[in-house]
């Protein structure tokens, strides 16, 4: 059976960055598995005013390669599009325009393989190389793909807090939204509960579309509704030495700190804070219920009743306890990393925290060997939280394909930031800066 170089394991932005980057190697054997039959990229929450929330140089490979035929700029010439978009002159594209381009450019790549949904990897020693199991999910048909290295890219999950799981009834999260909207619409009372972007994104979407008396409420348990930060000393922190000084940390100080920077990479953009405030005034002119917003509520339990859910909360500042009633649920109470099942029977060969994470090392390897098995978006408690940054995708995949092949078929930049973070190498010697 041939045995591939690289193997990747789901087709996200990350994954499908590095089958763009890989593409053209020819010391690079690749093949990628996605358990769907296209790309699909938050289709719930592709909202027709949405933005991305970084500029269109953190698209698949542009900052590992601005020449690639695969880049966010050569989807808009090919499409037409390019004047418009700068006539535009916004760094930001909309997300179905960054959808679209990432549609684009798998259909360009040789290396995907769709419909194959992966159950088990195994270890074959004779082969000196991970057998990777997957079924068609529409016929059932069973495969096996051998492969030296593997790179997993299963992406996150949607995540909901104890209180708000399994509930019966209309209670959906915000990944589902556009699938439920037309249903949401029917109740006369709907809450949204979160604290994000894609909180407010739903929130503001519904103020423009409920009926006058819907009385429409927005709960976040922050103490209040935190933009995005974006200076840009703030933006170096999404930097390679960011991430190594984060690296070089004890755990207890990473987790800590991640604890306090929630508003760099879960915040909402300052724009839509300020069209939401400009929402709720055009609402107060007319006819309207008063949409409801409380901060500082956490919700600690939640209810079925014959009218919808009645909502148990405990305000975070005055530690008192209140209740609310509402006919509908939206939870944007955002998405976790997983480890996947499939990863089973080679457990023993994975790095694991005393949290049953897996432990990413320089080059975002995880197993004991180094090198044989990499993650994409797993790395928040070891990297930080550039983890998830569109923008750091292109330099991870660099790291990789360095790490893989014993050389840089894309430079890596080691140094991009003005800052120092951590003790300066002078210091540590005793001598004086």
């Amino acid at each position: 059976m041939r045995v591939h170089d690289l193997l990747g394991v789901g087709l996200g932005p990350f994954n499908l960055g590095l089958a763009c980057l890989a593409e053209p190697l020819v010391d690079l054997d690749a093949v990628f598995l996605e358990a769907r039959g296209e790309f699909r990229w938050h289709p719930g929450m592709m909202l027709d005013d949405a933005t991305l929330q970084v500029p269109f140089l953190a698209d698949l490979v542009s900052l590992a390669d601005p020449t690639s035929p695969f880049s966010f700029l050569a989807w808009l010439k090919e499409t037409g599009r390019l004047y418009p978009f700068y006539v535009r002159e916004s760094f930001y594209p909309m997300r179905s325009e960054y959808d679209a381009y990432c549609r684009w450019a798998a259909q360009r790549l040789t290396s995907i393989t769709y419909d194959r949904e992966v159950t088990e990897v195994e270890w074959d020693a004779g082969a000196d190389a991970y057998a990777v199991h997957s079924r068609d999910p529409h016929t059932g048909a069973r495969h096996t793909h051998l492969a030296r290295r593997l790179v997993l890219g299963v992406g996150t999950t949607p995540h909901q807090p104890e209180a708000l799981r399994d509930l019966d009834g209309p209670a959906w999260h915000s990944a589902r939204y556009l699938e439920v909207r037309d249903e949401l619409l029917t109740h006369d009372d709907v809450t949204v509960v979160g604290s994000g972007q894609s909180a407010a994104e739903v929130f503001s979407d519904l103020l423009d579309a409920v009926r006058p008396e819907v009385r429409l409420r927005w709960v976040t348990r922050s103490p209040r509704f935190f933009p995005l930060e974006y200076t840009k000393l703030t933006l170096e922190l999404t930097s390679p030495e960011y991430s190594r000084h984060f690296r070089s940390l004890p755990d207890e100080r990473r987790e800590a700190l991640l604890a306090t920077q929630a508003g760099l990479y879960k915040g909402i953009s300052g724009d839509l804070v300020d069209a939401i405030h400009e929402q709720l005034y055009r609402r107060s002119l007319r006819d309207a219920v008063a949409p409801q917003l409380l901060t500082a509520s956490e919700v600690t339990a939640c209810e079925r009743d014959a009218d919808g859910f009645t909502l148990r909360l405990r305000h975070r500042e005055s530690d008192e306890e209140y209740a609310l009633s509402t006919g509908a649920l939206v939870t944007a109470t955002g998405y976790r990393a997983e480890v996947p099942g499939f990863l089973a029977p080679v457990a023993d060969r994975i790095r694991w925290d005393e949290r049953g994470r897996p432990v990413a090392d320089e080059h975002f390897a995880i197993d004991h060997a180094g090198g044989r098995v990499f993650v994409q978006n797993a790395e928040l408690h070891t990297h930080g939280f550039v983890a998830p940054d569109l923008g750091m995708g292109a330099w991870r995949n660099s790291a990789i394909l360095a790490a893989v092949l014993g050389h840089e078929p894309y430079p890596l930049e080691q140094r991009v930031a003005f800052q120092t973070f951590g003790v300066p190498d002078g210091a540590r010697t005793g001598a004086l800066l």
